[in-house]
């Protein structure tokens, strides 16, 4: 019973010691999601998987415990420019961290090693590539290592939709480190990457995995057609988030330039970022997000991992992603700070066609594109879905849905469920009796009775079907072949030409055995689901404030040298409208604010504050 009881005493002085660390270095009252069980399972010295959303917290989960423990703990991250921003945001809250890779000097690689092996750094940064180096080994091996920590751990599984071979042989580390505990985190993966990822890394038997919801309740989800896709993109961002922060994503290089120009001429401050691009015009497009209060970034998804500002206010895709899992991952970069935020959408049947094409001509093994495909299908499901879209996100990763979420362009502006059984069997017939050797374009004009020289010259004006869908426009004609393909009642028979064919599921439309029903979009505008363009906690009525708060942290963070966000997020300045704090003991109450962030800013903060009591 004494035993029990010393149990219990050891436990409660943990959790109240985290507790503290939590409050005095980062801010925060009270743990998020899985933290306090991550952390606690960390620091028991248990292998430990966490998936949880962007934004949920991730690196308060190895940044804790590092702090907690007396060794060293090595963060493996795979981005140089995420290193550069963790380390800068974990000085500003008083915690010595460092990073050793490429871009440093020998000379200032000795200087950081002098340092980590005085006991003057307690966080270390590396790269997959550099960690497994002869030389960092042994440096490594040398110190005294208490945890070791992989984050986008998604990248070690071959079902992940980011695999890199970096990270494969990251498993190698438990031989040399076999007591060391092991944490590895991501925000997006299913059962078979998660168990893989586990594998890969040579996992103790004892492990422990934790999955959040993957749910962004604060992130509207709106997808539609593609008509015109600059004026559909101008007009979603200044009817919801005019003088906002935003990323948007293109497939290729070009397009991004284009859309870039096309933006900056409508008066948007936008920037592109590809890897095409040189590395100065990377690095200033990087430095613009990182400083600028409004800023768009055109990009495509070399701009990705290591996104770490949480005001970006929307996300919108130009093209289809590739995956479900790509397609969160990238949604998931707005709105990390929980406040209203937009991931926006249009595309359309070319989508599919561009998308399976890259994917058959690659030299990928069968397996993986039989995984790959299924992907593909999923998302183009979750595009044509009569249903909430954000409980088709969450069944999709496991989760079940209790009710419609109310948060999508699906819930917040239903569409009616038209029958289009009797279209699909006349667009099923006019792929049999053109020979199935033909794209979609072709198809829809002889469904639609075009007598152009190639229909002619083919003697299909003389079929039956030609001229059968004269009565819908192609816009429709190519929903219903997205949702044909993607239900797997056609499919591409030649990737080269992309043309369809009929599956042996075909017959169950041209039977009439099953029913089939389409979106009926009685109009093209993509932006009725307009915002208020306000944020979702803006509820203090205290605009000017804000906007003051707001210009110091900006003068701050130019003095300083960082980006605004890392002297305080919007949440923190929202948080001290609505608090009103008069002295640095209510000035500690405001969300984001640790005792070393205290002490340097609460003066300047306070005296504006003061002035609107």
């Amino acid at each position: 019973m004494n035993i029990i009881k010393s149990d219990i005493v050891i436990h409660n002085l943990k959790a109240e010691k985290l507790k503290n660390i939590l409050k005095e270095k980062f801010g925060h009252s009270d743990f998020r999601l899985h933290q306090k069980m991550i952390i606690e399972s960390v620091i028991e010295g248990r292998d430990v998987l966490g998936v949880m959303p962007t934004g949920g917290g991730k690196s308060v989960c190895y940044q804790l415990p590092a702090l907690y423990f007396e060794g060293i703990s090595i963060i493996i991250s795979p981005l140089i420019s995420l290193m550069r921003d963790q380390v800068t945001q974990l000085s500003e809250n008083g915690i010595p961290a460092c990073y050793l890779n490429s871009e440093l000097s020998w000379n200032e690689k000795e200087i950081i090693e002098e340092k980590i092996c005085d006991g003057e750094v307690k966080i270390v940064y590396v790269s997959p590539e550099g960690v497994l180096s002869n030389y960092l080994l042994d440096f490594f091996k040398g110190l005294n290592i208490s945890l070791i920590a992989i984050d986008e751990a998604h990248c070690v599984s071959q079902w992940g939709h980011e695999f890199r071979k970096d990270y494969i042989r990251l498993g190698e580390l438990k031989d040399y480190f076999p007591d060391v505990p092991f944490l590895a985190l991501t925000a997006t993966a299913d059962s078979r990457t998660r168990n893989d990822i586990v594998t890969q890394l040579k996992f103790k038997s004892d492990h422990e995995k934790f999955v959040s919801s993957f749910d962004r309740s604060n992130i509207t989800y709106t997808i539609t057609d593609r008509v015109n896709e600059l004026k559909q993109l101008d007009e979603f961002i200044k009817a919801n988030h005019s003088g906002q922060t935003g990323i948007v994503y293109c497939l290729s290089r070009k397009k991004v330039e284009k859309i870039t120009k096309d933006l900056q001429k409508l008066g948007h401050n936008a920037h592109a970022y590809h890897a095409g691009l040189s590395s100065s015009v990377k690095a200033k497009a990087q430095d613009l997000f990182n400083t600028e209060e409004c800023v768009i970034i055109v990009a495509t998804i070399a701009f990705g991992m290591g996104i770490n500002r949480p005001d970006v206010r929307f996300v919108a895709h130009l093209d289809l992603p590739k995956s479900i899992e790509s397609y969160y991952q990238e949604t998931g970069r707005a709105g990390r700070d929980g406040i209203e935020s937009s991931a926006w959408m249009i595309y359309g049947f070319q989508d599919v066609i561009k998308l399976s094409q890259m994917l058959e001509m690659t030299e990928a093994s069968e397996t993986y594109k039989k995984s790959a495909r299924s992907k593909l299908d999923s998302m183009l499901t979750l595009c044509e879905t009569t249903n909430c879209r954000r409980n088709y996100l969450l069944s999709y990763f496991e989760e079940e849905a209790q009710q419609a979420c109310g948060n999508c362009d699906v819930c917040l502006y239903p569409v009616d469920k038209v029958d289009a059984l009797e279209n699909a069997q006349k667009i099923l017939s006019c792929i049999y009796r053109t020979g199935q050797i033909f794209g979609a374009n072709y198809l829809i004009e002889v469904l639609r009775g075009s007598k152009n020289s190639k229909v002619l010259e083919r003697r299909h004006d003389q079929l039956s079907v030609h001229g059968i869908g004269s009565d819908k426009p192609k816009t429709y004609w190519n929903r219903l072949l997205r949702q044909l393909l993607s239900s797997g009642y056609i499919a591409i028979k030649n990737w080269e030409y992309r043309n369809l064919c009929l599956t042996a599921k075909s017959s169950e439309i041209l039977k009439g055995e099953k029913n089939l029903y389409i979106r009926n979009k009685k109009d093209n505008d993509s932006n009725k689901n307009k915002k208020r363009n306000k944020l979702a906690e803006v509820n203090h009525g205290r605009g000017d404030l804000f906007e003051e708060l707001r210009s110091l942290r900006k003068s701050l963070s130019s003095d300083k040298g960082v980006p605004p966000y890392i002297i305080f997020s919007d949440k923190s300045l929202h948080d001290m409208c609505q608090l009103l704090p008069r002295d640095k003991s209510e000035f500690l109450m405001v969300n984001g604010v640790g005792q070393r962030k205290c002490e340097q800013y609460s003066k300047d903060f306070l005296q504006i504050i003061r002035s609107h009591s």
